[in-house]
């Protein structure tokens, strides 16, 4: 078995490979695309971090490609359609920086409220300015969270020792989950409001792109601290600045940006801002674990057939993943979609297999419904694994049932969603015998493939409604691919499930929401 490994890597985990009977290990960190996509085609393994692209043409050129191994969380750089159309399985390793990126964020906040990096530079330069850099204490202090997944749990916990008040705002995690930890669950307003520092925990999503804007800005205190070691993008960088050229925002600590590494950035022009170049997971004990992890997983894979921390292959033996991969898309891609359709914490959901689906694995299967709803909330975070636990970890009741007899089709997955904010049904079936498809949404009946941009649409069944749609779209130079359109005669209502060849951006679906008799514009992003 070949093993490339195309980006920095602890010792220590290629020295777990290379004892491995069988395997041949090259390092090779200085490849450029082109000779990425020559070389490939000679390896069973690949192991990255951020800097190699697993782009769709080096995977088309992957002949024996087996397994890419992540070491880290984030999979940005990896095309996993691409990878899971030709049997490629993607792994990450999702804890191994959790105790490190909390800490960083901790540093930051301390460095931040005590001056701490620019008295030193001050004083580097021969100054002494007692005056000038006096801080304050986080003592008392309220920090709020946005995001309370593990990071920022730990995060909370630090931040308690210090004796701050901590409030978290969660949309996906019951308040009472939150209460559990011993923290003060608030809404997204009441936290602005509050808060003296506010640091953000959360993956990029569509939901969490640009939340931290001018008009968050202007619900905060005066004075306030931000925080961002999560992910560039979450807080509009722009509309930051001018609030603390304003005098809106006191300071800022920045891990991470929308463009890394940034280039004459007017944030780093200010003296309130401090950065670092994405140093969250850079520890010396976090590349190890990192190392560690993939090392050992890429073993276990090509040696036992096990897999852990898969992001799109449960654990299971390969010739059944075959027969059962397009119910596990089906599975996954409807989960996806119900969790960006419905609002609020998720309580309970319900998963139904009928005819054919239920004589498959239905334990996987009801992990990927979790692991497809909790993929917009958690983004690469969560997989085949640790679906379940972090489920668990959110109060969230799963129940499931079977029915051999099929009705209408030989065989469906249908899953029903309780929330905090209500309630939601949806339901697909395997067309042929891999085509997923998309057949209910409540009481709203069509055929909707799973693939592509999404954008689902509620509108009061009225002449020239579709038309202004496509308008609307058109104007923006967005085409339609596929319309489907399903209607409720007794209530005069349309849904309507397009495809279009690129994503709707928020501006768009915010104009869609401005016609008459539009109710609802959500755009979907598939996992």
């Amino acid at each position: 078995m070949k093993i490339l490994v195309s980006d920095n890597l602890s010792e220590s985990g290629i020295e777990i490979l290379t004892k491995v009977p069988g395997f041949e290990v090259d390092v090779n960190t200085s490849l450029t695309p082109e000779e990425l996509k020559r070389v490939i085609r000679d390896y069973d393994a690949l192991i990255i971090r951020s800097a190699t692209k697993v782009t769709a043409e080096v995977i088309e050129n992957a002949d024996n490609l087996k397994v890419v191994g992540r070491a880290g969380i984030g999979l940005d750089n990896v095309d996993i359609e691409a990878a899971s159309k030709r049997g490629i399985v993607v792994m990450n390793t999702p804890e191994g920086n959790v105790i490190t990126t909390a800490e960083h964020t901790i540093a930051m906040m301390l460095s931040l409220t005590r001056n701490i990096p620019q008295a030193s530079s001050s004083l580097k330069n021969n100054a002494w300015e007692k005056k000038r850099f006096k801080g304050k204490e986080v003592y008392n202090k309220v920090l709020g969270i946005i995001g309370i997944g593990r990071i920022g749990r730990v995060v909370a916990d630090r931040a308690q020792g210090l004796k701050m008040q901590v409030i978290a705002y969660d949309p996906f995690i019951n308040p009472e989950v939150i209460e559990s930890l011993g923290l003060r669950s608030a809404t997204f307003d009441e936290m602005l409001a509050q808060a003296d520092y506010i640091t953000v925990h959360t993956p990029m999503t569509p939901e969490t792109r640009g939340m931290l804007n001018k008009a968050a800005f202007a619900k905060m205190k005066k004075g306030v601290f931000i925080l961002n070691c999560a992910r560039g993008g979450i807080v509009d960088e722009q509309d930051l600045y001018d609030a603390i050229k304003e005098g809106k925002v006191a300071g800022a600590a920045l891990d991470v940006f929308t463009k890394e590494p940034p280039t004459d950035h007017p944030l780093l022009t200010l003296d309130q801002v401090i950065a670092t170049p994405h140093l969250g997971a850079s520890t010396a004990e976090a590349q190890e674990n990192v190392a560690l992890a993939v090392a050992d997983q890429i073993t276990d894979y090509l040696t036992r057939g096990t897999i852990r921390n898969a992001v799109n292959a449960p654990n299971i033996d390969g010739a059944v993943l075959v027969k059962l991969r397009p119910y596990l898309t089906l599975a996954e891609q409807l989960g996806c979609v119900l969790s960006q359709i419905t609002k609020g914490a998720i309580q309970k959901v319900s998963v139904e297999f009928v005819g054919d689906a239920a004589a498959m694995e239905t334990q996987t299967l009801t992990t990927a419904v979790i692991k497809g709803m909790l993929t917009p909330i958690l983004g690469d975070m969560v997989n085949f694994v640790n679906a379940p636990v972090h489920a668990k970890e959110r109060d969230i009741r799963v129940s499931t049932s079977i029915r051999s007899e099929a009705e209408d089709f030989t065989n469906l997955i249908s899953i029903h969603v309780k929330t905090s904010q209500g309630e939601n049904l949806v339901a697909g079936t395997i067309v042929g015998k891999k085509e997923p498809r998309m057949i209910r949404i409540n009481d709203f009946r069509l055929e909707a493939p799973l693939e592509g941009h999404l954008v689902l649409i509620y509108n009061i069944d009225t002449p020239g409604t579709i038309g202004a749609i496509g308008t609307c779209l058109g104007r923006h130079h967005i085409n339609i691919s596929l319309m489907n359109v399903g209607q409720v005669l007794a209530r005069g209502q349309n849904i309507i499930f397009l495809r279009t060849d690129m994503p709707v951006p928020a501006n768009v679906v915010q104009e869609l929401l401005a016609l008459e008799n539009v109710d609802l514009v959500q755009a979907i992003t598939l996992c």
